[in-house]
């Protein structure tokens, strides 16, 4: 018997090696924000985050959803 269906989203962030590219420096010092319930809550956390990294060229936060 299959339950209800839920999608989780991930936020993360941090500095990258080079803004070309996809590597981050210290994946140790990864920002997570958080695991949100709806692509909503996580789009919130993910501007809120890049806004506050913005003057930072090399920040870089993304949603990644989960299952």
């Amino acid at each position: 018997m299959a339950g209800p269906t839920q999608q989780l989203f991930l936020v993360y962030g941090g500095e990258l090696i080079d803004p070309m590219g996809n590597a981050y420096a210290d994946p140790a010092k990864l920002d997570i924000r958080g695991i949100f319930e709806s692509y909503e809550e996580a789009y919130e956390a993910w501007q809120s985050a890049s806004f506050q990294a913005v003057d930072n060229a090399l920040a870089r936060y993304r949603i990644v959803p989960l299952f």
